[in-house]
C-alpha cells in the first residue's frame, strides 16, 4: 500500500519535487524532520505551480532550518503532560492516547515534527498496558483521543483490538480519532477499516485537511463511507501563510466540510514548533479571517479559531470580539449599554 510513497531526498529529486543543487542543504532539514508523500498526493501536486498547497505541505524546504527563537522543541507542552508513555492528559476530562508516531504523510508545519516518523516509539506490549490501566484507573476520563502519528495508519485488526479495549472501559464514553488518512491515502478506508471503528460507544474522526484541492474523488468517497456507516466527522485546520489564508480558499475549503457532512471544527493558529515561522500568520490576520467568514458564509461553516498556548496550558478560542462595554450612553438608570458589532462592521448598542 506504501510501496510508492516518497520517503528519501533522492526520490523527491527523482519525481522532480526538489531540485539538486538544493540537496546539500535539504539534507540539514531531512536530518531532524521525516519526509513521506503518499502517491495519491504525489499526483496532485502541480509541478508547474511554485505555489503549489500541496507541496507547501509536504516537500521539505530550506526554510525549516530557520529556527525562531520563539519556537519550540514541544510547542504545546506535550512532555509536561504525558504521564505514562502514550497517554497525554492535558484536560480533566479527556486524554490522548498515542500508540504509534507514524503517520501516511508529514506536514512540514506539524506540531511534533520532531517526534513523528519514528518507528522505535511505537508502544510495546507492556506500555500499550501501561497505558490501558492509566485510562481504566482514572475515571474522570470521559473521552479517549487516539493521534500520533496516524491511528488509521493502524492495520484494521489492531486497531479494532485498541477500540474494543477503549470500550469496555465503563466511564470512557466517547472515543475520538485524528487522522488525515481519508484525504491522504484514501485507499485505506475500506470495509474492514470502517468494521474497526465500529463499536458500542460513539466514535468520532476528525479529519485534517488544509486546501480545498485536497477533496479529490477517492477523498470524497472514504470521507462517505465513514459517514454512510454511522461515524460522524469534524475537521480540522491549521492557518497557514500563503497556503489558505485568504478568504476565498478559506471559504471553499470549510465548504468542502460542509458538502461532505464534515463539520468544521477547529482552525488552529499555527504553533511555535521550530523551522515553522514561515508558515504563521499573526493572530490579527487569522481573526480578521473569521470576521469575513462569519460575515459571508453559512453558520455551519464556521471552525473556532483556536491558539494551543505554550508551554501545555491547553487550547483557547481567539476568534474576534463583536461586543464590547459601552459607558459614554448610560440610560436613565445609570446602566452601561453593549456596544455589538454586526456582521457588515455595523454597530449596535445593547442593554
Amino acid at each position: 500500500m506504501n510501496k510508492k510513497s516518497i520517503r528519501t531526498l533522492s526520490s523527491l529529486t527523482q519525481n522532480d519535487l526538489v531540485k539538486k543543487s538544493d540537496l546539500s542543504t535539504l539534507q540539514k532539514v531531512v536530518e531532524n524532520f521525516s519526509i513521506s508523500i503518499t502517491d495519491q498526493m504525489h499526483q496532485l501536486i502541480d509541478k508547474s505551480d511554485p505555489d503549489d498547497p500541496i507541496a507547501k505541505q509536504f516537500v521539505p524546504h530550506i526554510k525549516e532550518l530557520n529556527i525562531s527563537p520563539i519556537e519550540h522543541t514541544d510547542p504545546i507542552g506535550d512532555d509536561i503532560h504525558t504521564t505514562v508513555k502514550g497517554v497525554i492528559h492535558r484536560y480533566p476530562d479527556r486524554c490522548l492516547f498515542v500508540p504509534l508516531h507514524v503517520c501516511p504523510v508529514y506536514c512540514r508545519f506539524c506540531f511534533r515534527k520532531e517526534k513523528v516518523g519514528t518507528p522505535s516509539e511505537t508502544l510495546t506490549s507492556e506500555e500499550l498496558e501501561n497505558a490501558f490501566t492509566y485510562i481504566n484507573d482514572h475515571q474522570e476520563i470521559w473521552e479517549v483521543i487516539m493521534t500520533g502519528g496516524d491511528p488509521l495508519i493502524l492495520k484494521p485488526t489492531l486497531l479494532k483490538k485498541f477500540i474494543d479495549r477503549l470500550n469496555a472501559i465503563d466511564h470512557v464514553e466517547v472515543i475520538r480519532i485524528h487522522t488525515r488518512v481519508p484525504i491522504v491515502e484514501s485507499v485505506r478506508i475500506n470495509a474492514e477499516m470502517v468494521t474497526a471503528l465500529k463499536c458500542d460507544k460513539p466514535v468520532y474522526v476528525l479529519l485534517h485537511a488544509n486546501h480545498p484541492k485536497e477533496f479529490t474523488k477517492d477523498a470524497i468517497k472514504a470521507c462517505a463511507a465513514l459517514v454512510d456507516a454511522g461515524i460522524p466527522m469534524l475537521s480540522q485546520t491549521t492557518l497557514l501563510k500563503n497556503l489558505n489564508d485568504d478568504i476565498e480558499t478559506l471559504s471553499a475549503l470549510m465548504r468542502c466540510f460542509i458538502k461532505n457532512r464534515i463539520k468544521p471544527y477547529y482552525l488552529h493558529h499555527g504553533d511555535l514548533a521550530k523551522g515553522t515561522e514561515h508558515f504563521r500568520t499573526s493572530i490579527a490576520e487569522g481573526q480578521r479571517l473569521m470576521k469575513q467568514l462569519r460575515g459571508r458564509f453559512s453558520g455551519m461553516c464556521q471552525p473556532t479559531y483556536v491558539l494551543d498556548i505554550p508551554g501545555g496550558h491547553g487550547k483557547v478560542p481567539i476568534g474576534p470580539s463583536y461586543i464590547q462595554m459601552d459607558n459614554r450612553d448610560a440610560d436613565i438608570h445609570n446602566e452601561a449599554h453593549y456596544c455589538v458589532e454586526d456582521y457588515r462592521g455595523g454597530t449596535h448598542h445593547y442593554p
